[in-house]
């Protein structure tokens, strides 16, 4: 196995967009369901998630692609 550190940032990248996913999941089934939570917690566990799925793997794509030569 190589030691390629592209196929480091590819599954950081998606282990990023689905850690997001869960978040904004999780975040609903608290603004729908309570489960004793305040709805503040819901709504920024959805934010947090879709800032995490959309914004942020391209700001890490952004930040780790190679210099051109």
């Amino acid at each position: 196995m190589s030691n390629d550190p592209a196929m480091g940032r590819f599954f950081a990248i998606h282990a990023l967009r689905i850690i997001g996913v869960l978040m904004v999941l999780a975040g609903l089934v608290i603004v729908e369901r309570g489960f004793g939570l305040p709805p503040v917690l819901g709504y920024g566990l959805l934010a947090g998630g879709l800032v995490a799925v959309l914004a942020l793997p391209t700001v890490l794509a952004r930040r780790w692609r190679s210099p051109r030569p």
